[in-house]
């Protein structure tokens, strides 16, 4: 029997109209009558969005794309579960598609409408229609460095870059066994005013599930607080345990803890720091949009949550308490900046005729002043030449912006300089630190070895980055600096305060308080004598017999005059009796 005679047997005619049918469908019984099919599959997609939102934390805000994109996901599972329970008629396939497009009518309107809300809100915030608002994101003021910027004495000048604190924290904590096997220091350290004094404040992770398991009823017991100037590390024990931090698990999470408690609010950067009465902190800044629907990243304000309780609080970016020092990440505020710079003259000048278009230097530092922390970041020529033409300083609570003409080196240009000048031992310079020495805005850095060790400090003049002074000490540096300046005839007079030559004074007395800490891989002790208020600092490497003295020892320390709290010895005597 050939084909022919079997399509005949079968009732058809060969090359004729059944052959051109559509396929035909086997019907399947839908999963109960269309209440119960909408039901499931709304009870199928809540607990799919409960599961995602639980474990990504999307903001329920209008201006945040994630929102959007979890409304199209939860669509497409709607969807998919409307298609599975559904079932459908006897029928062609062009007949099954068009009863699924009636009854998915509303996910797909709910895809399509995302959709169009993310493609027209981003066209609202193209920078082509909007460089003027970009521009004004960060209000500019032009100052007076020598006037805004006050000069600070050697002994407070911040000694520790990020690197080296987190490298004191880690050595710190490997000397406790009870916490070392538990714990980890994160590296996410902030500076941070504290009590006047600048310092670095690291939180502790836990090492792993099990040791979070284990501590968990207890909480984390310490943080780690580096004072910047005298490198002194404490391991601050509290009373109760940090409950809520990025290493806890479930509802203790720090960033499902704060979703929860605002479900609405976008959050930027989430910071630790510290009240003036050692409590840690939380600090969320929360996140406005300002140009169009997605685009004009600003800070509106933040909420502080104590790291022990879990307890929040929400403020304007006004009324955020004067201790907070971060609510303005850097990273912010060199993106606001670079807006400014760039298109305050018009999105089509930046493209072609890019007069007076700036942006900043690749890097930042920060400032310590008027108990709060300041940005700093040089400001160039779009061009990309070797020079600065100024720099910013703003505010990381306010967002004060102060902008300082000042034509010079930019800052890697400066730390060439500075390996230069000591090229024989192949040190390797730090990000700068902006300081004001006799009016003169200064590059300061320290100076490490391969091993990360600070070895030596250096300065740089700003304007003149051929004048360049190091020292094994920040006095020693600061005193060469000034001398320079004076060889330059940059100062008229010798500047104030302790000369080489300047007699020394004698202060003599019981030890009333000792303390210790690492610098530079020696240990310093800081002396305090009965009826006096400063510490006196005396290096175990220049005076062994530091080593072995105790509270009650009768001492004689020789120092130039000054009203300082923190004091360097020029000598150091340890005598019997009193």
């Amino acid at each position: 029997m050939n084909i022919f005679d079997f399509k005949m047997m079968m009732g058809g005619q060969p090359g004729g109209e059944s052959e051109r049918k559509e396929k035909i469908i086997r019907p399947r019984k839908p999963k109960g009558g269309p209440v119960t099919r909408v039901l499931l599959s709304l009870l199928v997609t809540l607990a799919f969005g409960g599961i995602y939102f639980y474990i990504k934390l999307p903001a329920l805000n209008i201006h945040n794309r994630e929102l959007y994109t979890f409304i199209i996901l939860l669509s497409v599972v709607f969807a998919v579960c409307m298609v599975l329970l559904q079932g459908f008629r006897a029928g062609t396939a062009k007949e099954y598609m068009a009863y699924t497009k009636k009854n998915l009518a509303v996910p797909l309107a709910l895809v399509v409408l995302s959709v169009l809300v993310m493609v027209v809100g981003s066209l609202f915030g193209f920078v082509v229609f909007r460089a003027k608002a970009y521009s004004e994101l960060m209000p500019m003021n032009t100052g007076d460095f020598a006037e805004e910027v006050s000069e600070i004495s050697w002994n407070q000048i911040p000694l520790l870059d990020e690197d080296s604190a987190n490298n004191l924290a880690n050595r710190k904590l490997g000397e406790l066994s009870d916490l070392v096997s538990q714990f980890a220091v994160d590296d996410a350290s902030a500076q941070i005013n504290y009590q006047g004094n600048p310092v670095r404040v690291n939180y502790l992770n836990y090492n792993d599930f099990f040791k979070w398991w284990n501590n968990r009823g207890a909480g984390i017991p310490a943080y780690v607080r580096i004072d910047m100037r005298t490198q002194e590390v404490e391991v601050v024990r509290l009373e109760e345990g940090i409950k809520y931090s990025p290493s806890e698990y479930f509802s203790r999470d720090l960033m499902r803890h704060l979703r929860f408690s605002y479900p609405t609010l976008m959050f930027d950067d989430v910071n630790f720091e510290i009240d003036d009465d050692g409590t840690p902190y939380w600090i969320a800044s929360v996140i406005e949009k300002r140009i169009g629907l997605f685009d004009g990243t600003d800070i509106k304000g933040a909420v502080l949550m104590n790291a022990v309780t879990g307890d929040t609080e929400y403020y304007d970016i006004g009324d955020v308490p004067t201790w907070v020092d971060r609510a303005y990440s850097a990273d912010l505020i060199v993106e606001q900046y670079d807006y400014y710079g760039e298109y305050h003259n018009g999105f089509w000048n930046s493209m072609f005729g890019q007069t007076d278009c700036t942006e900043t230097t690749d890097g930042y530092n920060f400032i310590a002043q008027d108990d709060d922390v300041w940005v700093y970041t040089g400001v160039t020529s779009v061009t990309g030449d070797r020079g600065n033409i100024g720099f910013i300083l703003v505010n990381q609570r306010t967002k004060e912006a102060h902008y300082y003409s000042c034509a010079g080196a930019e800052e890697y240009s400066a730390m060439s300089s500075a390996e230069g000048a000591v090229q024989q031992f192949s040190y390797r310079a730090t990000f700068p630190l902006l300081l004001n020495i006799s009016d003169q805005p200064t590059y300061f850095m320290a100076l490490k070895d391969a091993a990360g060790l600070v070895k030596m400090y250096a300065m740089v003049n700003v304007q003149q980055y051929q004048i360049v002074a190091t020292g094994g000490t920040v006095a020693d540096c600061q005193k060469r600096y000034q001398e320079l300046l004076v060889e330059n005839q940059i100062l008229s007079d010798e500047p104030d305060g302790p000369e080489p030559e300047e007699e020394t004074v004698s202060v003599s007395g019981k030890v009333e308080e000792i303390r210790a800490a690492d610098m530079d891989g020696n240990t310093v002790y800081f002396l305090k004598l009965e009826k006096g208020k400063a510490y006196y600092m005396v290096s175990a490497k220049d005076y062994p017999e530091a080593v072995i003295l105790d509270v009650g020892d009768y001492v004689t320390v020789a120092c130039y005059p000054t009203d300082d709290e923190l004091v360097q010895a020029e000598s150091f005597e340890r005598k019997a009796g009193n």
